[in-house]
Parts: structure tokens; sequence; C-alpha cells
């Protein structure tokens, strides 16, 4: 009688399917890799800047779904070379290289304006109205919702209606005074260091460095407390800020950026948070925003 039960069990085991193996771990490069073309995406000129140094080219992708004010206010600026000839002015450790007109007491008093405009709103924070947003599964102590939209890491608040960019590490925003509206995207800085995101809703952000960051994050520092150097001399020459737009062809730097709205980008995002290669033991099983890679590649690589 006991050894029924026994011999029902073990044919049980012979006769059960094996479970499923698990899918082996693809690291990030390999995700990559294997994405099709499809995946990935070309900004349009008009929402590309090149900030011209000595020491080489950054590029910056504009972003007028958030700041579209600023965005053509900056746009004018670059079309009429008022950067040509200015500086970074200011290095922060560990928070942000600043440039624009370093002589002028406020920035709607800055050289050669032309036809820019000399008073903006503050684009904090948008609409969620049209805005496809592509959340990520973590939680976010400064948003009820973080992820992705037009590219860009962003926060959103579902219940009142409202997304924003995120003050993540290469993230570009315009400079401003005490009061919210004081800022029109002639003084600019780029966030160099660990993400202030107590930063968000707070200043106009107007897009994020895509190649090239390493040339501002080696500047040397100024000093303490505001990183605004005290020697004119010490300042980081600009040779000229130009829109993609208004290069030759031939002479832009043609990038690609993967879509967030892809599997490829899920994928990836899953293999950094959890991580199981041969270096880690504990995968985290949690990613913060502005930890999420934003692969680009040179297009047609």
């Amino acid at each position: 009688m006991t050894l029924r039960p026994m011999l029902f069990a073990c044919a049980l085991a012979v006769l059960a399917p094996p479970a499923a193996a698990a899918a082996p771990y693809r690291s990030m490069q390999q995700i990559l890799d294997a994405s099709p073309a499809s995946d990935w995406r070309e900004p349009a000129p008009e929402n590309v800047l090149y900030l011209e140094l000595d020491a080489g080219r950054v590029v910056i992708e504009l972003a007028p779904g958030f700041a579209p004010q600023h965005v053509a206010n900056i746009r004018t600026l670059a079309r009429a070379g008022f950067w040509d000839g200015t500086s970074i002015y200011r290095v922060q450790d560990n928070f942000v290289a600043q440039f624009g007109d370093a002589d002028a007491e406020d920035a709607a008093k800055a050289k050669d304006l032309g036809a820019a405009e000399r008073k903006l709103p503050a684009e904090f924070e948008r609409g969620i109205q049209g805005l496809a947003f592509d959340v990520l599964p973590d939680a976010d102590g400064w948003a009820p919702q973080v992820g992705f939209a037009d590219g860009f890491a962003a926060g959103r608040d579902a219940a009142a209606g409202k997304a924003w960019m995120a003050h993540c590490y290469g993230v570009v925003g315009a400079g401003r005074n005490l009061d919210a509206d004081s800022s029109i995207g002639a003084e600019l800085y780029v966030v160099i260091g660990q993400s202030p995101r107590q930063l968000d809703r707070n200043i106009t952000q107007v897009g994020r460095v895509i190649q090239g960051i390493e040339l501002l994050s080696a500047l040397r520092r100024g000093p303490e407390p505001m990183g605004f150097y005290a020697d004119p001399a010490q300042r980081t020459p600009i040779r000229a800020v130009r829109l993609a737009s208004e290069v030759p062809p031939q002479e832009r730097t043609r990038l690609q950026l993967l879509r967030t709205d892809t599997q490829t980008f899920r994928d990836m995002v899953e293999a950094r948070r959890n991580r199981r290669d041969d270096f880690y033991k504990r995968p985290a099983g949690h990613i913060d925003l502005c930890n999420v890679p934003l692969p680009v590649r040179v297009a047609g690589s």
C-alpha cells in the first residue's frame, strides 16, 4: 500500500515535461548589437546644437516638446552667432558647466541678442496630453511616475496632468535669476555631476548632451563656492554654437539614438536592473531614472 503513491509520484516525475529553461542573460551591448535598424532614430538637424570648443565638438539634442519657446529663442541666437567668441565661465564641481556672455549683468541685456526674445515664460513643465510616455518599472522619489518622453528622461504626474524633464547627467538647462520667468536661453548650463533632481520643475530644461560630455566634465573646476572663474583667462573659449541645420551636411556629426518605445530599450533597461554577469553577485532589481543609459551611435554604424 505504501509503495503505490511513491510509484505514482515517480511516474508523474517521468511523464511531466521538463521546466522551461531560463532565457540566457544578455548584456546591454549584446542587446544593442541585435537591435533592428528601426529601433534607432536620427534627431532632426533643427533640433541639434553644436557647441564648438578648441578641444572638439559637444553635440546637444534640443527638446522643443518640453520648452518650445526657449528652444525657438536658442535657434534664433545660434543663427545670429550669439555665443561665438563667448566662453564657459563657470565649472562647479559635481554640478554644472555654464556658458554665455560672462560680462552681461542680466541675460536679457547680453550682447547682440538681435531678434531673440528678451522675455519668455517659465517652461518648467508641460501638459501630458499628446505626450507618449515610456514608463520605467521602479519607484522614484521625485515623481509619481518616471520614464522617457521624446527621448528625454522625464517625470509625470497623471493626476495633475503634468510632465517635466528630469535633471540627469548631461541635461542642458536655461540659467535664470530668482524670478521663474527670468531665463531666455542665452545662459545655458550642462549638468556634469550627481543628478540634481531637486531642480526638477524649478528650471527650464532645453535639451541634453548626446556626444562630447567628457569635454565639459573634464574642465578645470572654478573656485568655491559657485565655480565662477575669478580670472577671465581661465575661461574656456567657445569658437561657435551652431544648429546642425545651418551646417553643411558633410560637416555634420550624424548620430542615432535608441528609441525608448522599443523592446530593445525595455530589454536593455531590464539587463541593467538585474545584471547577472560573472561580476554581479546580487542583482539590484531596481534602476534609477538617471542611471538608465540612453545609447547613441554613429549613423550608419
